[in-house]
């Protein structure tokens, strides 16, 4: 799963995915369209952190999501072929939105992070619009030729999908279908990506508060509770010195604010989520790990994320929540009151889940 930042310029969008996912870019610009920044962020976990004290394992590995940070949007750059073919290989969306006054860094008129919201969608409307268009230009000739089941299923499909894009509204908030969302998913259209809106907001001596208000103080409330939308916040000034601290320095660093975590901590956690991804566990001695997975997943297939031999000879999955195994202290605990499941391949894999594969390979 790729996560695409996207963002006007001077709104601090590369700085986040360096720091993100700690990418080392220095040698390289977006001069170039066709260039992406490609790089990976770990999903901080602590459950999976405290599992990790129990068992102290050999070897620690959290779930990690994949971020690509692209040149500065605007209408000029998605009329790029190239620009356009890096938005649409990503899953979901990032939009980082300046809320901090800077007078060293500039930017166009007042700050404004709802018009800078609205605009960059526009953006996205028009260029799924002029997509659609030529797809139905096409497609009238094909039905001239021959009409098919299939082919009248998608024309039907775009032409709603045109109507919904002429209100100026995008097409992650359209109804559709399980089999209306396949048909779509094959144009890769930018406005039906799910999108997480960024701020990124100053510096205070109440940061804390601050980064938990944001969204209420810049209007968003309404935008980020729309369908396949959400919306965090952070500071990425204070993101960058904690960076470069240690986790003891940085735990203190952050105190001083009033902040139990980071706001990429969160980020990460909302672009998980947005994404529709659960995390479950493999846990032991040798390793405690996070799988990623699809939400609703059911075992068989999830022990696919594991290997996919496990997927085609699972039996059953030996299964305990994550915090239930922790009050018990051990898996021999949590066996002796029997509080370890044996579930079937229908089972349905819950967030936390600690997951044991018996399979006949």
């Amino acid at each position: 799963m790729k996560t695409g930042i996207i963002g006007l310029p001077q709104v601090g969008k590369t700085s986040l995915f360096k720091i993100l996912t700690k990418a080392d870019i220095a040698s390289r610009g977006h001069a170039n369209p066709k260039e992406a920044h490609i790089g990976v962020a770990t999903v901080p976990d602590d459950r999976l952190d405290r599992l990790a004290k129990l068992f102290d394992p050999k070897k620690l590995v959290h779930a990690q999501v994949e971020f690509a940070d692209v040149a500065a949007i605007g209408q000029e750059a998605l009329k790029e072929t190239a620009f356009l073919a890096n938005l649409r290989g990503v899953d979901a969306l990032a939009h980082v939105v300046r809320a901090f006054e800077d007078d060293s860094i500039p930017h166009v008129g007042p700050i404004d992070p709802l018009r800078d919201i609205k605009n960059v969608d526009f953006d996205l409307i028009v260029s799924d619009l002029g997509q659609v268009e030529s797809r139905l230009e096409r497609m009238k000739k094909d039905l001239q030729k021959k009409k098919t089941p299939e082919l009248e299923r998608e024309h039907e499909l775009l032409l709603r999908a045109k109507a919904h894009l002429e209100t100026e509204k995008p097409l992650r908030e359209m109804e559709m279908t399980k089999d209306e969302k396949k048909v779509l998913r094959g144009f890769m259209f930018l406005s039906e990506k799910p999108i997480l809106f960024v701020l990124n907001i100053g510096e205070s001596t109440q940061l804390g508060k601050d980064l938990e208000d944001a969204v209420t103080k810049y209007n968003l409330t309404e935008v980020a509770s729309r369908h396949n939308t959400g919306a965090s916040a952070i500071c990425g000034k204070v993101e960058a010195e904690l960076a470069d601290m240690s986790d003891e320095d940085a735990a203190e660093f952050l105190g001083s604010y009033g902040l139990t975590e980071s706001g990429l901590a969160r980020l990460i956690r909302k672009t998980y989520e947005l994404l529709g991804l659960i995390s479950f566990f493999t846990v032991g001695e040798d390793e405690c790990r996070a799988w990623t997975v699809e939400r609703n997943m059911r075992a068989q297939n999830a022990a696919g994320a594991i290997h996919t031999d496990l997927e085609h000879h699972f039996i059953r999955a030996e299964t305990i929540h994550w915090d239930t195994l922790l009050e018990l202290g051990s898996e021999a605990n949590a066996r002796a009151v029997g509080k370890l499941r044996l579930e079937g391949k229908d089972y349905i894999v819950q967030d936390g889940d600690i997951m044991h594969i018996r399979h006949s390979g």
